[in-house]
């Protein structure tokens, strides 16, 4: 699925702030490769079902024996094996006796020290990697993790890796053991050792994701093979909200577009970055925040929410609205399945320029059946114009009013929310009195 900076900065999914995107919410990988590795997987959303599949199969065969995952592979482990690599030391013997092993562990006391504090961290790495192999590696194994494991085993498969067979700790070892299994990694090993880590950078991804649909109790969304764009889901939500009220949806083909109001503060913006953030975590294979979801492989995913101008360019907000409309429409042209999410069209002009421009943009984007809109707006008064097309339907968020305090109920309702309440918003949190003293 294609998807470009702007939509992936829109959807806060890998947001270089860190804490706030959704990549830091779902990273619960044990080593930086890891880490890193999803982050790629982020990147490079998955283009057909059949890869989709492949991972949630593999998710799924890691939960099912999340127990046996091998606790001795650390982040500590992975950075001491590569400073071992980086590091000068003495020549280690290939063969050494018992006395000229306990000669260089004599003479060489700190090169030893790193070597047998290196080959420690080796030994429970490869150790792990042949559970993972035990464990998952199997005719039935899902093909993405069958695939990873078979390219490890035909690397670990070594006279030197039986010792690591037969002991479980690398201190059962001799001196001139361990001598030697330091000696083949150092200078034998180390180009098939950075492979090993590459490998488990992808399997500790893997596992990352699979906590993370744990954690956060995500489901497994059903991709279905169809030409059109499609999407169905139940009690969907926004995973890093911390009390969400889920949402029922449904797009297709006969009812593509979606055209959204509600007041400030309703749940407008929260809604289309939820359909977003979802649909991008189904194309990486991930589980999603809903009670159950329904797809069609989207080929690409675009947004419209955070535009700004450029002072440097001499850009205006409005300009690059435009722009990026313009961009949209290009993109989209061709024929492919897309998702298209707008979030409150030309901000960046005054009221009558933006209802004129917004049903324009509107009706030519209804001649579009190949992909799905959402678009949010205040203009409600558009609607009515638009309502003689059979493939936009009309949902609102409704703001109840109690005294002097807004309820929010964050239920979809059909039709069109004509409440403007901006000034009621300024007047409640003592703007108007401020600016009434003055």
């Amino acid at each position: 699925m294609e998807i470009d900076k702007t939509t992936l900065s829109d959807l806060s999914l890998i947001d270089t702030e860190g804490e706030f995107s959704v990549f830091h919410h779902l990273n619960l990988c044990r080593t930086i490769g890891g880490r890193d590795q999803l982050f790629e997987n982020f990147k490079r959303p998955l283009k057909s079902i059949e890869a989709i599949e492949g991972v949630q199969q593999t998710l799924q065969a890691i939960l099912d024996d999340l127990e046996l995952w091998p606790n001795q592979i650390s982040n500590g482990s992975i950075m001491m094996i590569e400073k071992f690599y980086q590091t000068s030391v003495e020549l280690i013997p290939k063969n050494a006796s018992k006395i000229s092993a306990h000669s260089y562990k004599l003479f060489n006391r700190a090169d030893f020290s790193l070597v047998e504090y290196s080959v420690g961290h080796s030994f429970d790495f490869i150790k792990g990697m042949q559970q993972l192999i035990n464990i998952f590696l199997t005719p039935q194994s899902p093909a993405p993790i069958k695939k990873v494991l078979a390219a490890v085993k035909a690397i670990i498969e070594q006279d030197e890796f039986q010792i690591i067979k037969k002991n479980n700790k690398a201190t059962n070892l001799s001196i001139a053991q361990q001598l030697h299994l330091g000696h083949f990694l150092k200078y034998q090993f180390k180009r098939n050792m950075q492979e090993l880590l590459n490998y488990y950078a992808q399997l500790d991804a893997w596992y990352g994701m699979a906590m993370a649909v744990k954690e956060y109790q995500l489901n497994f969304p059903e991709l279905v093979e169809i030409d059109r764009p499609f999407l169905q889901a139940k009690g969907l939500y926004h995973l890093q909200l911390n009390s969400p009220t889920g949402y029922d949806l449904s797009l297709d083909e006969q009812s593509n577009f979606l055209f959204l109001t509600g007041a400030n503060m309703a749940g407008k913006s929260t809604l289309i970055k939820s359909v977003g953030t979802a649909v991008f975590l189904a194309h990486i294979g991930m589980g999603v925040p809903a009670k159950n979801m329904k797809l069609s492989l989207f080929d690409g995913l675009l947004s419209n929410i955070n535009v700004t101008d450029n002072l440097l360019k001499g850009e205006s907000y409005f300009y690059n609205e435009v722009h990026r409309i313009k961009s949209t429409v290009e993109k989209i042209s061709d024929g492919r399945k897309w998702l298209i999410l707008i979030d409150e069209l030309f901000k960046g002009t005054n009221v009558e320029d933006a209802m004129k421009c917004s049903t324009t943009v509107i009706k030519g984007l209804l001649k579009m059946k190949n992909s799905l809109f959402i678009l949010s707006t205040h203009l409600y008064e558009i609607g009515d114009e638009l309502k003689i097309f059979p493939n936009i339907r009309f949902n609102y968020f409704e703001t109840l009013v109690k005294g002097d305090q807004l309820f929010f109920n964050y239920q979809l309702k059909e039709g069109i929310s004509v409440d403007r309440l901006g000034y009621f918003i300024l007047k409640k949190e003592g703007v108007v009195e401020l600016l009434e003293k003055l």
